[in-house]
């Protein structure tokens, strides 16, 4: 089922996200079921839980080609729910993000590079991946709805934060 998805403005998405501690359930199952439809049907990279007004620490991401971010190397499909970020070197580095509860912008955003992430499936298995570039800044993206950040929060540079169809007129990314 295709959920309503929060904007920014709603406090929802500003609260700590709380952890699961039933796996295998029937309502996680659809609540990640209905995740991956509503992130489908808006042609998301990612969506976490809050962005559906569930405040539990699940985050679903991923995509072989992404119509928002054609320049993007794939990003394997992923559910992952309590997540832990670890960054794995210093270096950090800017990339144009959007996001469907911030629909119609862009911002610069600074991400670390490098990371491991950890935490577990629907079902309770444990998962641990390394990532870097934009299979890294999207796990970012994705686990600071967890604690209630939107990209715009992390933004160094107002300047560079605008309206997708006029920082990027000729590129056809679809609208959010």
């Amino acid at each position: 089922m295709i959920r309503e998805i929060l904007r920014m403005g709603d406090p929802r998405l500003l609260e700590k996200s709380r952890p699961v501690e039933a796996f295998g359930t029937t309502e996680l199952r659809t609540l990640i079921g209905d995740m991956q439809d509503t992130m489908r049907a808006a042609n998301g990279a990612g969506l976490a839980a809050p962005q559906v007004g569930i405040g539990l620490r699940v985050v679903i991401f991923g995509f072989e080609a992404s119509p928002r971010y054609p320049q993007a190397e794939p990003v394997p499909f992923t559910i992952l729910v309590n997540p832990v970020v670890t960054p794995l070197a210093d270096e950090m580095e800017e990339g144009w993000e959007g996001c469907l509860s911030v629909p119609g912008l862009r911002g610069m955003v600074p991400r670390w590079v490098h990371l491991r992430y950890s935490g577990f499936d629907a079902e309770g298995e444990p998962i641990e991946r390394e990532a870097r570039g934009f299979h890294a800044r999207v796990v970012q993206h994705e686990c600071d709805h967890l604690d209630g950040i939107l990209y715009p929060m992390r933004m160094r540079d107002f300047s560079r934060f605008g309206f997708t169809d006029v920082l990027f007129p000729d590129a056809n990314i679809p609208e959010d």
